[in-house]
């Protein structure tokens, strides 16, 4: 099962992002299992309808990412916040990047992330491409 981030997502709409082509993949196939938290979604908004003013592309990927994942689209819960203060604290994380590991930490699943800087320069997550081709 891969968890993606946020950044897998918006990069999936992203014809210019450097893991394009990986990205869509991932979003868009139904041969490969996914999951998302539920922050996800905002932070979809975030990138796609706040910043970038593509408001009908981020209501678009929020609906593809709770159709795609369904049961897989997570919910915070207490203990899961209690976790995602442990990795931050010990990755030096904001508490939205360490409650990626930590979900994934808790199912044994794999993170997928762009964000080489904070999750996968630490071995917390793999890249688009890495997922898809090991």
């Amino acid at each position: 099962m891969f968890l993606l981030d946020a950044s897998v997502w918006v990069g999936a709409k992203d014809g210019g992002d450097r893991y394009f082509e990986p990205s869509r993949r991932l979003a868009v196939s139904s041969e490969v299992p996914v999951a998302a938290l539920d922050l996800t979604l905002y932070e979809i908004t975030n990138a796609l309808g706040v910043r970038r003013g593509r408001m009908r592309e981020a209501v678009s990927m929020c609906r593809l990412v709770a159709g795609r994942c369904g049961d897989r689209l997570l919910r915070v819960d207490p203990e899961l916040i209690e976790s995602t203060l442990d990795v931050a604290a010990e990755h030096g994380l904001t508490a939205y990047d360490a409650a990626y590991v930590a979900v994934a930490q808790r199912y044994g699943w794999t993170l997928v992330s762009a964000d080489i800087a904070d999750l996968v320069s630490q071995g917390l997550a793999v890249t688009p491409d890495a997922a898809l081709y090991p």
